[in-house]
């Protein structure tokens, strides 16, 4: 049977500790009738009142809302499913600035049987992101530096790439920059990530063209706060917005190990049991931020309240807009979506077996933070759910607005031959349809709505999805469709034609390839109907690639596409995946005599 760990709704509070203050809560409710009952002016009336007045009097005199006193049960269900014995999470939820939750769910060490407490540290992720962006905008209030400073001012090393990209362009994750995490395990892993990253030799796409989540303008955001400032990323972090903010367990490290105290080490499911699984020294991306769910809530609070400054807390919250004037659901390290009624400014972070969520409803003075310390465990849905004990029952949480477009009926024999692997004409981005409930969808994509039997709308953008654009779908024949953006912009899409290689063929693309980017030298080995590649140094670490067009292979969305000579005689191949695009490798001749 599930046992929650914490009892009590105040954060930091022991057993012993909360039987203590309701003692103090039932002294001081006797002193007041008994003050009642010595005053000359005692009428019945006014016992009455007492008797219906104390409990909100005594939780306005303890310091929590009495509504916020009621939802401790129903906290304790959301995670249920934790027991004492498993990794958890922790959860802390601040209304109008005052700790009204802060719940603690399983072990933050499996091994030495260690619980997690409300002051347990976790990494935290991608969360970090919005306190990158603060130090770069104070910096920016301190005119150290400008928002449309061309990076290369600060990384001379990156190359030029025929577009200005700017301080902005990596805050909003528009510039283009391919993520470090698509790329590094392609190296020998022993490449610095700063270093990897100002190898790349081209973008993802032009700066402002797009949004794409990179991970890699946030490593240089970190590095150029350290270079401006002339003190490491940790310090400044800690003498201008930690320590100021008295967020006294929160710190920048360079991985979660190096926390002291009360630390969550981070598990991935094993069988019946688990391991650890944590991202470690070079593969945390040149560091990480640990905190509490209380510290995360302080943050929160003080973005909400403004103590922050105007101008930081503005610009963290303003949207970005494309080269196009799309405005983006995404500002400067954080998400702003409007709701009917209410406005929820969060982010969610991800680190190996780390999840976490901080978020709030300025309208409502509502913050929420979940962190947990194991994987598979959405720390987002977990705190939706929280958040909705909290809301009144007509927000529309995490709904976004209702779609006006009304779809018709599209029998499932033709939405059937729709599906199919799509390649771009332009591009050669691929695009795969397939059909699920009934509906036609995009892989990796949103469902879409049959406005006529060859036409189909996306009605609600989703970010992570050609940036939140509204297009739609026309399909010109069985084999190809033409996608219209929201700003009326027509890209065309082929049906993909595998074609079918015979022994020899698969022979022509054998041999060793190199990459300047990766520094990597992979070699490409024949296999059935298939193409390997793998390390030349470490042959166990293989791919096997399928025929998708002509001269075109692919694993799941990776895309391998091989460059030939005017004689046909085959030169280098580009890789992409969805987070690193034409990544180019030189052949430099037949493969070694490995087998």
């Amino acid at each position: 049977m599930f046992m929650p760990l914490y009892r009590p709704t105040l954060a930091k509070a022991c057993p012993r500790r909360e039987e203590a203050r309701n003692n103090r809560k039932l002294t001081l409710a006797l002193g007041l009738y008994g003050l009642l009952l010595s005053s000359g002016t005692f009428r019945p009336k006014l016992l009455r009142f007492f008797f219906l007045a104390a409990p909100l009097v005594i939780s306005l005199l303890a310091g929590t809302p009495a509504h916020a006193q009621d939802k401790t049960a129903e906290i304790d269900k959301i995670f249920s499913a934790i027991t004492p014995s498993t990794p958890g999470c922790v959860c802390a939820v601040s209304k109008d600035g005052k700790l009204v939750a802060n719940r603690a769910y399983g072990l933050a060490d499996v091994e030495k049987n260690i619980p997690l407490t409300p002051g347990t540290t976790f990494d935290i992720g991608s969360v970090r992101k919005q306190f990158i962006a603060a130090a770069v905008l104070l910096l920016v209030e301190d005119k150290r530096l400008s928002l449309t400073d061309d990076v290369r001012k600060y990384f001379p090393a990156l190359p030029n790439y025929g577009r200005t990209l700017t301080v902005d362009h990596m805050l909003t994750h528009t510039s283009g920059l391919r993520d470090w995490t698509g790329i590094l395990p392609m190296t020998d892993g022993n490449t610095d990530v700063l270093t990897l990253i100002l190898r790349q030799q081209g973008l993802n796409f032009a700066p402002g063209e797009e949004w794409a989540y990179s991970n890699s303008g946030y490593v240089l955001l970190a590095e150029m706060v350290a270079r401006v400032s002339g003190m490491p990323f940790a310090e400044f972090a800690q003498k201008r917005l930690f320590g100021p903010l008295g967020m006294k367990s929160t710190a920048y490290v360079s991985d979660i190990l190096q926390g002291t105290g009360d630390r969550a080490i981070g598990y991935q499911k094993d069988g019946a049991g688990w391991k650890q699984y944590m991202r470690l020294g070079n593969e945390r991306g040149g560091g990480a931020i640990i905190s509490t769910a209380e510290d995360l809530l302080a943050w929160n609070n003080a973005l909400a309240s403004g103590k922050l400054g105007a101008f930081v807390t503005a610009k963290l919250q303003e949207p970005a807009t494309l080269n196009n004037g799309r405005k983006l659901t995404y500002a400067r390290g954080l998400n702003v979506n409007d709701y009917p009624g209410a406005k929820l400014v969060s982010h969610s972070g991800g680190a190996a077996g780390y999840s976490a969520w901080l978020g709030g409803l300025p309208e409502h003075g509502l913050s929420v933070a979940v962190l947990c310390n194991f994987d598979p465990v959405s720390a987002t849905e977990l705190a939706h759910k929280v958040a909705d004990q909290f809301l009144p029952p007509d927000t529309a949480r995490a709904k976004g607005p209702a779609t006006t477009v009304k779809g018709i009926d599209v029998p499932a024999a033709d939405l059937a031959t729709r599906a199919g692997l799509y390649f771009s004409e332009a591009t050669g981005e691929p695009l795969r349809l397939g059909v699920a409930n009934g509906r036609l969808s995009i892989g990796g994509g949103p469902a879409l709505v049959p406005v006529a039997a060859n036409r189909f709308r996306n009605p609600r953008g989703s970010l992570f999805f050609r940036s939140g654009d509204e297009f739609e779908l026309h399909f010109t024949s069985p084999d190809a469709f033409e996608l219209k953006s929201m700003e009326g912009q027509v890209t065309r899409y082929s049906r993909a034609q595998p074609p079918a290689y015979n022994e020899a063929d698969l022979q022509a693309f054998a041999g060793r390839y190199q990459s300047e980017d990766l520094g990597s030298v992979f070699e490409i080995v024949p296999g059935t109907n298939a193409l390997v590649m793998r390390f030349e140094r470490a042959p166990e670490k293989a791919i096997e690639l399928a025929p998708a067009a002509p001269d075109t292979w692919m694993r799941s969305m990776m895309v391998v596409r091989f460059r030939r000579d005017a004689g046909g005689k085959i030169t280098g191949f580009v890789y992409s995946n969805p987070v690193a695009r034409n990544i180019s490798f030189t052949r430099l001749g037949d493969r070694s005599s490995q087998p």
